[in-house]
């Protein structure tokens, strides 16, 4: 028996159920419970139910069973990694499955290891403390299904709430999964995964027992999310999509750089809302970074995910790929030149799009001003700083940015006029359970992780005199 194979018998459906797919093959890996809005209504009374008691634990007890929950994700870290390669893609090795299934273990110990009490309000004898919201209700996305998960409910957890969460309908499995380890440690009622649709989703949206909603997703998913609350104003962490915009300055070497540049565009294939999707690149240096970009591509080894040698794997779901071989083909149609890649197999089975670069691309066309979500990176030549400044900060979106110098100093203050919740340098979406992350503008609002993600889970109380 596969390690997986026990994990998923504990979270399939016993009969019937949404069939998760492996999106390398096209076979089915297992039928996800379908759930309903009645058993929404259950879980929310049950989480009522639970959590006063879970927030009477206190900090130091809750961290505690965080830190016991990571111990049992630990035990299955294996079995986990295995069911995400299968339903999501993404492969085995490097910054893939495993590294998934470790960063929820991760996040769990980081989240439970964050100091957090009653504040001083500076000058005055007030002070400042955060009390649960009391439920909280999360919608998470395919691309990081676990990981993603575990950003939304263990600081949720951590600060007394109960919580109940919807996975995407692509890839319920590796949440069910994660929620089946935890929930080894953590009191009946606390946490609860539900898989199934829009309905269902629509249902934790509309439910007035929320008093604080999480979503990763879509910007129109996160203002149709907006709307359907607003009756009953809960809270809200909305991280939505990015098209994040790169800035390399012509004093780089571009070898040195090309590695950093290729994984920030195509970790994951390119399905990270965090993922460098379009670069702005000095025509000093222009040649020289698509070559060394295009050298990094070709050692790239793309297939199915479970192979240990493939650092690529495929797009999640065929609608995914679909977007992306449209945006590429009109980029072609419009005179771009192709690096490398461009020309996937549509009739294979499995989702598979090559790693592809586009450079000479007009910066209006649409594989520039649109979030490809894929393994497709525009490489758009600039003269004028301030000219890509402008173009960097042109579109709806801010998750993230960055700008690649071999003068950080000057690319900090580059940084400072560049429209994102996140600006790094020399680097592009990492990131860390102790540094807040979030968007401006479509990309949506509210901090996630460290102390901000904490108190962004909580009500503050003000004891002032």
């Amino acid at each position: 028996m596969s390690s997986y194979e026990g994990l998923l018998a504990a979270v399939v459906a016993k009969q019937g159920g949404r069939p998760s797919t492996d999106p390398a093959t096209g076979e089915i890996v297992g039928h996800a419970p379908e759930h309903t809005p009645e058993d929404l209504d259950r879980a929310v009374r049950s989480a009522r139910a639970a959590q006063p008691g879970w927030a009477a634990l206190g900090h130091r007890e809750r961290a505690r069973l965080l830190e016991a929950a990571a111990d049992a994700v630990d035990a299955s870290a294996e079995a986990l990694a295995e069911l995400i390669t299968l339903e999501q893609g993404k492969p085995l090795s490097g910054p893939g499955s495993r590294f998934e299934a470790g960063a929820v273990s991760g996040w769990l110990r980081a989240t439970a290891a964050i100091p957090l009490g009653t504040e001083p309000i500076e000058a005055s004898g007030a002070t400042i403390d955060y009390q649960p919201v009391g439920l909280v209700g999360a919608i998470g996305p395919w691309n990081w299904p676990a990981m993603i998960a575990t950003w939304q409910f263990a600081p949720a957890l951590r600060m007394g709430n109960a919580v109940v969460m919807k996975p995407s309908e692509h890839t319920p499995l590796s949440v069910l999964a994660v929620a089946e380890l935890v929930n080894r440690v953590l009191p009946e009622g606390v946490f609860t995964v539900l898989s199934g649709g829009r309905e269902l989703g629509a249902a934790l949206t509309g439910n007035p027992a929320f008093g604080k909603l999480m979503f990763t997703g879509s910007t129109r998913t996160g203002k149709a999310i907006v709307a359907a609350s607003a009756g009953h104003l809960p809270r809200l962490t909305l991280e939505l999509g990015g098209n994040d915009p790169g800035i390399v300055l012509p004093d780089v070497d571009p070898e040195a750089i090309a590695e950093d540049l290729f994984w920030g565009a195509f970790l994951n294939t390119g399905q990270t809302c965090a993922c460098l999707k379009r670069l702005y690149v000095h025509e000093d240096v222009y040649e020289a970074v698509v070559g060394a970009l295009a050298n990094v591509a070709d050692k790239a080894s793309m297939g199915p995910g479970i192979e240990e040698h493939n650092t690529l794997g495929p797009l999640t779901t065929r609608e995914q790929f679909r977007i992306v071989d449209r945006l590429v083909e009109q980029a072609k149609a419009s005179g771009a030149r192709v690096v490398t890649g461009a020309e996937p197999d549509r009739d294979a089975p499995g989702n598979f799009y090559p790693a592809t670069l586009i450079a000479d691309i007009d910066p209006e066309q649409p594989l520039v001003l649109e979030e490809q979500f894929g393994p497709a990176l525009p490489i758009v030549r600039y003269t004028d700083l301030d000219e890509a400044i402008g173009m960097a900060n042109a579109l709806d979106t801010g998750l993230g940015a960055s700008v690649w110098s071999a003068d950080p100093g000057r690319a900090r203050e580059i940084a400072t006029r560049i429209q994102a919740g996140t600006v790094w340098v020399n680097q592009h979406g990492t990131v860390d359970p102790m540094i807040p992350f979030g968007g401006v503008k479509g990309s949506g609002y509210g901090l996630e992780f460290g102390v901000e993600g904490l108190k962004a889970v909580a009500v503050p109380r003000v004891i002032n005199g």
